[in-house]
C-alpha cells in the first residue's frame, strides 16, 4: 500500500509540472504579467518623484540661512518658506498609498505650497543685489534650478507610468485579469496641478542689474 501510494504521487507531480509549463507562457501571452509589471513601474517612478522632492527640501535650510544673512528683515517671507517646507515634508505618500486620493492630494498641495513660498522668496531676492552676487547663494540657486528640472522629469515619468498602469486595469485583455485575479488593484492617483504651477520661476541673478 505504501509503495502504490508513493508511486502514485509521481505521475500527479509530473502532471502538475507539465501543466505549469504550459500555463506560464499562455498566461504571459494573455497579459497576465502586464498589470503587476505596470504597477511596479509606476511605484518605481513614484519613488523617483519622492527622491527629487526630498532633494529640494534638503536645499531649503541653507538657502534660507544664506538669504537671512543679507535680508533678515524679510522675516515673514523666510518663515513662510520654513513653515511650507515643514508642511510639505510631513505628508508622506508611500507607493502602497498611491490609490488613496486624499493622501495624494495632501502631498500635492503641500508641494505646491512650498513652491509658492520659494517663488515669493526668490522675488524678494531681487531687492538685494549683494545677495544676488553672493557665490554661496548662486551655487544654491543653481542646485535648486537643477532639482526643479529633475522634479519636472520625474513627474512626467510618473504621470506616464500611471497612465499605462491605469489603462491596463480597464482595457482588454488585461481587464479580465484585473477582475479575476488582481482584484485588489485600483487605479493610482496622478498630479492634477499643472507642471508650470509646481515649478519655481527662474530669476535673473546677474550682477549687472540693480536692486
Amino acid at each position: 500500500m505504501q509503495v502504490r501510494a508513493f508511486t502514485g504521487v509521481k505521475p500527479r507531480r509530473a502532471f502538475a509540472v507539465l501543466l505549469l509549463a504550459l500555463l506560464v507562457p499562455l498566461l504571459s501571452g494573455c497579459g497576465f504579467n502586464t498589470i503587476p509589471t505596470n504597477e511596479e513601474q509606476a511605484k518605481a517612478a513614484w519613488s523617483e518623484v519622492l527622491n527629487q522632492y526630498q532633494r529640494r527640501a534638503d536645499l531649503i535650510p541653507n538657502l534660507v540661512e544664506t538669504v537671512k544673512g543679507y535680508a533678515a528683515q524679510e522675516r515673514e517671507v523666510l518663515e513662510g518658506v520654513v513653515e511650507a517646507r515643514a508642511r510639505a515634508t510631513q505628508v508622506q505618500v508611500t507607493p502602497e498609498m498611491l490609490q488613496d486620493p486624499e493622501a495624494f492630494k495632501a502631498f500635492q498641495d503641500g508641494q505646491a505650497g512650498l513652491t509658492g513660498a520659494l517663488s515669493r522668496l526668490l522675488a524678494v531676492v531681487e531687492n538685494y543685489p549683494d545677495l544676488k552676487s553672493n557665490q554661496n547663494f548662486l551655487a544654491l540657486q543653481a542646485q535648486l534650478e537643477g532639482t526643479e528640472n529633475r522634479v519636472a522629469v520625474a513627474r512626467r515619468d510618473y504621470i506616464e507610468a500611471v497612465r499605462v498602469y491605469n489603462t491596463s486595469l480597464r482595457t482588454l485583455p488585461t481587464m479580465i485579469w484585473a477582475k479575476l485575479w488582481f482584484t485588489d488593484n485600483q487605479p493610482y492617483q496622478t498630479f492634477t496641478i499643472p507642471e508650470e504651477q509646481m515649478r519655481v520661476p527662474q530669476v535673473d541673478f546677474g550682477t549687472n542689474q540693480g536692486g
